[in-house]
C-alpha cells in the first residue's frame, strides 16, 4: 500500500485571523481546511463582488 503525505495547516475556528487562543486553533489537513473555510470564502467573495460594483457605479456608471 503506497504511503501519502497528509500536511496540515493551522485553522481559526472563528475565522479570526488575530484570535490566536488555543482553543480558536485546530490542526487540520488541507481538504478539511479548505471545507472548513468554504463558507466563510462564499461571504466574503460576495461581499467583494458588492463592493467592486459599487465603485463602479460611483465612478463609472454600471458596473460590467
Amino acid at each position: 500500500m503506497p504511503r501519502t503525505r497528509v500536511f496540515l495547516s493551522t485553522c481559526h475556528l472563528d475565522h479570526d485571523s488575530q484570535s490566536n487562543a488555543a482553543d480558536n486553533l485546530a490542526a487540520l489537513c488541507q481538504r478539511c481546511h479548505f471545507l472548513h473555510d468554504a463558507p466563510e470564502h462564499r461571504k466574503r467573495r460576495a461581499v467583494t463582488v458588492r463592493a467592486r460594483r459599487a465603485c463602479g457605479d460611483l465612478f463609472e456608471g454600471p458596473y460590467v
